[in-house]
């Protein structure tokens, strides 16, 4: 049940993060366009939770990709959208300060 929840709120500890980030795979921060200019990723782009469906033009379905946010909730939900839209390589990165630390490294 740990690993189940670790993963939805982006605490993999299995370095698929790491893997991702290095596989260059789309950075995408689902905060809002306030959020996101206070600071990000370097790289990312930024489609808010809320305009997220009708923004899936802008990401391939067959490229891998994090989604990020402030706590981890938002790009939870994000993850959740993109898996049910058929997304198969996504993965819930957390915060944004974590995915920054580990692009960074």
């Amino acid at each position: 049940m740990l690993g189940f929840i670790n993963k939805i709120f982006g605490l993999d500890k299995n370095g698929e993060l790491s893997s991702y980030i290095s596989e260059g795979a789309f950075l995408v921060d689902v905060r809002t366009l306030a959020e996101f200019r206070g600071g990000s990723v370097a790289g990312a782009m930024n489609i808010p939770l809320d305009r997220l469906e009708s923004q899936l033009h802008k990401l391939p379905k067959d490229s891998k990709i994090v989604v990020f946010c402030r706590s981890g909730m938002r790009s939870a939900q994000a993850k959740r959208l993109l898996d049910n839209k058929g997304y198969t390589q996504v993965i819930n990165g957390g915060t944004w300060s974590k995915v920054s630390n580990v692009k960074g490294r």
